[in-house]
């Protein structure tokens, strides 16, 4: 019987060290591993990379990696609401590579499929596309975009099971998919962890082939990024 649950976060980190390559999942406060994050934070590992959407804001998310200066280098397609991530990149404490949305998405998705590389048209004729090979079809520059390499993919579903099978939840869907199988390791923390054949196979978001564990998360806080409220009339 295929196994891949691991009792807790810490079992679920195993082999995590300095100066490896990350992947997490999320959009904003959307969707992110928080157990994963609040690990790495205790277990103070530096000198990382970490590949996603944004930063989460500054005492939350991967805004407190990014407190403890536990993070050399960010790959994402925005600054967004996280005041300490432009300041580190402003003063050069913090090599950022921003990349389009949709790019960041595919080489994610490139990576779980096996594929090296892929040419896109977003970016040609920007910094983005600086010291890349572009290429012409059919009367559209396109450019040559690599397919990421990380050591780790951290990501969050509502539901999984035992085989690593994996459903998520409205809009926490966004990058976590495309992020499992897209690393050595991808390990899944969700907020059901149900026997196997309870899931229905047809509601199966990503099959279990590309995660490696699977553990049952605690203390979801699910924070909303920036409350927005009608004003009464």
């Amino acid at each position: 019987m295929i196994n891949k649950k691991v009792n807790n976060v810490e079992e679920a980190l195993i082999g995590v060290s300095n100066n490896m390559t990350f992947m997490l999942g999320g959009f904003g406060l959307c969707g992110i591993p928080e157990n994963a994050i609040a690990e790495l934070v205790r277990r103070g590992v530096k000198n990382v990379t970490c590949i996603s959407n944004n930063a989460g804001i500054d005492d939350f998310g991967l805004g407190l990696l990014l407190q403890n200066k536990q993070i050399k280098k960010m790959i994402s397609s925005y600054v967004g609401e996280n005041d300490e991530f432009e300041r580190q990149m402003l003063s050069g404490e913090l090599e950022v590579e921003l990349t389009p949305q949709g790019t960041l998405a595919e080489k994610c998705r490139a990576a779980q499929a096996g594929f090296p590389a892929f040419y896109t048209p977003a970016g040609y004729g920007t910094e983005v596309a600086e010291g890349k090979e572009t290429r012409n079809f059919e009367g559209k520059m396109h450019v040559l975009e690599m397919a990421y390499k990380a050591d780790f993919a951290f990501v969050k579903a509502w539901k999984g099971d035992a085989a690593g099978n994996l459903i998520f939840k409205g809009t926490a869907r966004n990058f976590n998919p495309l992020m499992c199988g897209a690393a050595t390791i991808t390990v899944a923390e969700v907020e059901e962890l149900v026997p196997l054949g309870v899931l229905d196979p047809n509601q199966i978001h990503t099959p279990g082939i590309f995660v490696q564990r699977i553990f049952q998360g605690e203390k979801f806080e699910k924070r909303i990024e920036q409350r927005t409220v009608r004003s009464r009339s």
